[in-house]
């Protein structure tokens, strides 16, 4: 029998598919208040898988909404007691179960201050939506792995809808649409879980992805030491470069994601550096020339729009993760002293 983790990997294009049949009436209301009150800028509060889903949101409304956007503090506003000014921000919270009280003691702060406020949660009963004053579902069902997969991408994915229809963008909107079926192709086609094997004495990894899947990295990050204990670091090429390439020598695994776009010459670059010096390549891409250059190469469909990929690159990552996991012999659904729902001050 499958574990929960691989049943909810499996689920995503149709949690996809609701969120694009059901959720753009939510996701309108929202974009026509984001326009009414004309915010200046965007602070987002998230922990965990979610604060992964905010890195992708900073490129996201900065590069196609021109809007700055900052990660949020929340022990500012909860042990410090000393939140920030908030006027004329748009705040988004972001959490899979809703319940964290510090997520939700920084839009309740930023509420009372006037702000806009959005929560976008899997429960549109829980003390975030009651805090917001405007709720997007994710509409992904109960999830029973403790390992965040189908939350994620329905975060991912809402944001990009988000993005797009505030700027009244119908070929982006067009181009998120078809992300149901490309996701269903990649789980149809990765060999991702099978090739994990080879890792399967791995100590120590980093993750590197730039621009939209800088996200990406964190995210797989996560997944691998929640699920093998693996001491996986995310980077982007940029910051590794300045003084962590010293970890490289022979042998050692790098995980790159590396889909055409804007961020690919520079990553191709780093990869053939990482070459020189005898790194073991991972490589998530659509990029012939990326994926020539790996030991294992994940394939990507070629017709994935670089604002959108974040969403299909990490279902490679997901199921190299479950593979990894299995291979040492750990269990999926139960990793070690971890609760589905955590809840921070």
């Amino acid at each position: 029998m499958s574990s929960a983790l691989e049943r909810e990997i499996a689920e995503q294009p149709q949690v996809l598919a609701a969120l694009w049949d059901q959720g753009r009436t939510e996701v309108e209301a929202v974009a026509q208040a984001i326009r009414q009150r004309e915010p200046r800028y965007v602070v987002i509060a998230a922990r965990g898988t979610s604060d992964n889903a905010a890195r992708y949101g900073q490129y996201l409304f900065g590069a196609h909404n021109r809007l700055p956007v900052a990660l949020a503090t929340p022990s500012l506003f909860t042990l410090y007691g000393s939140p920030p000014r908030l006027t004329d921000a748009l705040v988004l919270g972001i959490s899979q179960s809703g319940q964290s009280p510090d997520i939700v003691a920084v839009v309740a702060e930023a509420r009372r201050q006037g702000a806009l406020t959005v929560a976008l949660t899997n429960d549109a009963a829980s003390p975030l939506a009651a805090a917001a004053q405007h709720v997007l579902a994710l509409r992904a069902g109960e999830e029973r792995s403790l390992a965040a997969t189908k939350t994620y991408t329905a975060q991912l994915y809402l944001l990009a809808l988000l993005s797009a229809t505030l700027a009244e963008d119908e070929e982006r909107l067009q181009q998120a649409g078809r992300l149901p079926s490309v996701a269903a192709r990649v789980l149809a086609e990765s060999k991702a879980k099978a090739l994990a094997e080879r890792y399967r004495y791995m100590p120590s990894c980093v993750i590197v992805g730039r621009g939209y899947n800088y996200a990406t990295a964190y995210e797989l990050a996560l997944k691998l030491k929640e699920l093998t204990y693996v001491l996986a670091e995310p980077y982007s090429p940029a910051d590794f470069l300045h003084g962590p390439v010293a970890l490289v020598e022979h042998g050692f695994p790098v995980f790159a994601i590396a889909p055409s776009g804007a961020v690919v010459t520079e990553m191709l670059h780093f990869l053939e550096q990482l070459r020189a010096r005898e790194a073991e390549l991972v490589v998530i891409s659509d990029h012939p020339e990326a994926l020539a250059m790996a030991h294992t190469p994940l394939p990507l469909p070629a017709d994935v729009p670089e604002w959108l990929s974040p969403i299909v690159a990490i279902i490679p990552g997901q199921l190299f993760a479950l593979g990894l996991t299995l291979a040492k012999g750990y269990e999926p659904d139960h990793p070690r002293g971890l609760r589905k729902v955590t809840l921070t001050v």
